[in-house]
């Protein structure tokens, strides 16, 4: 069975008008056409959808049945092209973005902000990813953008594309009441030699380790580890608890924990970046509005 949606519209605007005559005017059509379609979808539904008698027309229990079904998929298939070109723009869909720990308490809610009022009618998933895991999703396209921390492994960068967002010193966190620390507006690590350092392992952002290691190789000093946490909140937990000191990107001081402060160092520290990466062949309209809206804030 294949109703037209020309009949159901021819239908709709006969029962509206109950007369053939003025529905077929408003239809800009003679009656003779819009009689016979109208009995073809009877008999294509097998029941006749309207009595007619010289009184005039009136719906049967069967037209009386199909008119607000025939209405809905009228009213679906006008929305038709607004929905595709609002896909095809960008405006709707669906965006999956991974995020590293450190980017929660920076770049990535006002971004989401931002994003959502431009944006309302697309689906945000998130997820919270260290950059290695990040790269192995994003090449395996199971997320469509990641906020991670450089560099991009060789293989990373031959399929993907990466933008620079943000790039911030590190900073001491501690634990408060360190006599070392005492009414101090900026902390020396030569004062805190022998404190275990809190820091993740060195495979889920190497450039991130190493840039934390050359702080202390800078000030003359060896960083002793002593504990590993995978998430930055994480690490500033175990640091509130006593277990040592962390160095961490300044965003970071934006999580606050009891017992913790943040201080920034006498030492010269790297930059630490956040970028976003992506499929160089992910043709998503969702997400080219994404970075297009990224390039603007930048």
């Amino acid at each position: 069975m294949n109703i037209e949606l020309r009949q159901l519209r021819y239908f709709a605007t006969v029962a509206e008008e109950l007369h053939f005559g003025r529905a077929a005017r408003r239809l800009h059509m003679t009656q003779p056409p819009l009689s016979q379609t109208i009995m073809a979808l009877e008999e294509m539904l097998g029941a006749p959808l309207f009595e007619r008698n010289r009184r005039g027309v009136a719906l049967t229990a069967a037209g009386e049945a199909l008119l607000p079904e025939a209405r809905r998929l009228l009213e679906q298939s006008a929305a038709l092209p607004v929905l595709v070109q609002r896909a095809a723009s960008g405006a709707s869909g669906r965006l999956s973005l991974a995020f590293v720990s450190s980017a929660d308490y920076s770049v990535l809610p006002p971004t989401l902000q931002a994003y959502r009022a431009e944006f309302p009618q697309v689906e945000i998933t998130l997820k919270e990813a260290t950059s290695d895991l990040q790269l192995d999703d994003l090449l395996e396209g199971r997320v469509d953008a990641g906020l991670l921390i450089p560099p991009l492994p060789d293989r990373a960068r031959q399929e993907l594309d990466y933008l620079p967002v943000l790039s911030e010193p590190l900073v001491l966190a501690a634990p408060a009441g360190l006599p070392a620390l005492a009414r101090a507006r900026t902390a020396d690590l030569r004062k805190l030699a022998g404190l275990p350092l809190i820091i993740f392992p060195r495979h889920i952002s190497p450039g991130l380790y190493d840039a934390i290691l050359s702080v202390f190789r800078e000030a003359g000093i060896t960083a002793e580890v002593g504990q590993e946490a995978i998430q930055m909140q994480t690490i500033v937990s175990l640091v509130s608890a006593g277990m040592g000191i962390a160095l961490v990107p300044q965003s970071v001081s934006n999580l606050r924990r009891p017992g913790v402060e943040y201080l920034p160092l006498v030492q010269s520290t790297p930059l630490v970046e956040t970028g976003l990466a992506w499929r160089r062949d992910n043709a998503s309209p969702v997400l080219r509005g994404f970075l297009e809206l990224m390039r603007k804030r930048i």
